[in-house]
């Protein structure tokens, strides 16, 4: 894919991040300790945590046909969060999102997931899957809402590094299967 890819709702941009993205990516998400709660990766604590991001997500685009994608507003071209696909296999990925605190509870994540899903679709993906923390809610009735199946709870599955625990934490798993009746989505 162009380094110009970009997707577009009638809200929202959702784009490859790009090196002049670094000040943003790292003050209005990654840096944030409520926005980063609930995500897999450590929070950022320098802008060359950001960077190397930008690396890792130049990377996955190179290798596949998507990645990380930034979330814009449409209107003010102001960064809202971020979201993508993370690719295994040629037919599988997973996706999630985070967004800014100002930019929870406006259905944006609902919206951003919704033409991730779409995109994932466009590009023949059989298997598109999120992961969520027990504890998420949030989190959960977004993936509900755009029609991802609950498969069950994973135990002891993953680490989320921001939560205080080193433990590995359980997490829900939540899937669109192609050619699976996915109600909303």
């Amino acid at each position: 894919m162009a380094s110009s890819f970009q997707l577009q709702t009638s809200r929202l941009v959702l784009r490859q991040p790009k090196e002049n993205d670094v000040e943003a990516i790292f003050e209005r998400i990654a840096s944030d300790q409520e926005v980063t709660r609930f995500v897999g990766w450590a929070r950022h604590t320098s802008k060359d945590d950001t960077k190397a991001f930008l690396e890792i997500s130049r990377s996955e685009w190179h290798k596949w046909p998507a990645g990380p994608l930034l979330i814009e507003s449409r209107e003010t071209g102001v960064l809202l969060g971020s979201s993508g696909l993370a690719y295994e296999t040629a037919y599988r990925a997973s996706t999630g999102y985070v967004l800014a605190r100002d930019s929870w509870g406006r259905g944006f994540a609902s919206e951003a997931l919704r033409a991730v899903a779409a995109f994932a679709d466009e590009l023949g993906l059989s298997r598109l899957y999120a992961l969520c923390h027990v504890r998420h809610a949030a989190s959960i009735r977004v993936l509900e809402r755009c029609g991802f199946e609950f498969e069950g709870t994973l135990r002891n599955h993953l680490i989320f590094p921001n939560m205080g625990d080193p433990a590995p934490q359980d997490v829900r798993c939540y899937s669109a299967v192609r050619g699976a009746d996915r109600g909303s989505r």
